[in-house]
């Protein structure tokens, strides 16, 4: 059987990147300026300060570097940067960029003031990194022009401009490079009560009509994340227009999320299946990674990368030197009963199994 077409699975709900429907809806649903955003406050705060300094010298931005789970806002905060400074914004990513030439040819291109986002900045190749530098620092780039002996470099003097880079993995970005932002921002996952205030105002601007109690049932299953929450308020929507009257209700949002496979908690079926099997076939651990995604039936990288982190997070896996290891919670949140001797996250048993 050829797992990879057969059993290829649709985009899970709960998934924190971005795909074809988001963008589309994201781009109405998005905040205009920083006093419309929502969370985030002290790094709203803080860059509400740079850009009214920077307005009121007459200058660019300093660079700025945002790091942060997916679905946070980093690419809202950086129109809202350009849109707070009056400039036009180029949108990019790391990946885009795989060779100096093609950050030059963007670089040279840019307008004075622009502002230049680049998306997943840590994936960039390390010769346009380079050439990063001293675009960041001097405003200028050094085109190699010919090969070997006779290479020529041949400087270019770029108009100044605004470097807002974001990154999921700020530990991958060498120093160097993280040393050159004037400003750095991480954004935190959000709480309840802010995913709240964002389903109310994505809810208004879809023209959904929902109760206070219905966007709180959203929001607790939203991971912390605005992104998850908006995308649960569509479906949760979509539900409300078909089987009922078209009003988000705690009853009718919990009965269209559990449709989803959506849980209280924000669990999916790939993270309730680990969870089972780590619980039902391995007594909560320790068990290894490639023995866990066999018994799920996933890939190592799909289990690690995708589920592990939210249940670690929620308090309900933990990761030791021996394995996988349920914790208290995770017996708790399936209904089940942990087996006697085990006590606790460490998966240790009490002397002699007792």
């Amino acid at each position: 059987m050829n797992w990879d077409e057969d059993a290829a699975e649709e985009p899970r709900l709960v998934a924190a990147d971005q795909d074809g429907e988001d963008s589309a809806v994201e781009a109405a649903l998005r905040p205009k300026d920083l006093d419309e955003f929502v969370g985030q406050e002290k790094v709203r705060q803080q860059l509400d300060l740079v850009l009214k300094a920077a307005r009121q010298r007459g200058a660019t931005a300093d660079h700025v570097l945002l790091s942060g789970a997916p679905g946070l806002g980093k690419t809202t905060l950086s129109m809202i940067i350009a849109a707070e400074m009056g400039a036009p914004i180029r949108i990019t990513s790391g990946p885009a960029i795989q060779h100096a030439g093609d950050l030059a040819a963007i670089l040279s291109s840019l307008q004075e003031g622009e502002v230049l986002f680049l998306d997943e900045i840590h994936r960039m190749s390390r010769p346009a990194e380079e050439m990063l530098y001293m675009a960041m620092e001097d405003f200028r780039v050094d085109v190699i022009v010919g090969k070997g002996p006779g290479a020529t470099a041949i400087p270019l003097e770029l108009p100044p401009f605004t470097l807002v880079g974001a990154t999921t993995r700020a530990g991958l970005l060498p120093p160097p490079l993280r040393d050159r932002f004037g400003f750095t921002g991480h954004m935190e996952f959000y709480s309840p009560a802010e995913l709240e205030r964002v389903v109310h105002r994505s809810a208004r601007l879809l023209d959904v009509e929902i109760e206070a109690d219905g966007a709180a049932e959203i929001a607790g299953r939203s991971r912390g994340t605005p992104r998850i929450a908006n995308r649960l308020l569509r479906r949760v929507r979509d539900y409300a227009q078909v089987r009922a009257d078209g009003v988000i209700t705690r009853e009718v949002a919990g009965t269209a999320l559990a449709v989803y496979e959506v849980d209280a908690r924000g669990l999916d079926r790939l993270d309730r299946a680990v969870l089972e099997a780590l619980l039902k076939l391995f007594g909560g651990g320790p068990v290894g990674l490639s023995t866990l995604a066999v018994a799920v039936g996933e890939e190592r990288e799909t289990v690690e990368e995708v589920a592990e982190p939210f249940l670690v997070r929620e308090g309900l896996l933990a990761r030791t030197p021996r394995g996988r290891v349920a914790t208290p919670a995770a017996w708790a949140h399936l209904g089940l009963v942990p087996p006697r001797g085990v006590n606790g996250p460490s998966g240790q048993q009490g002397l002699f199994g007792a």
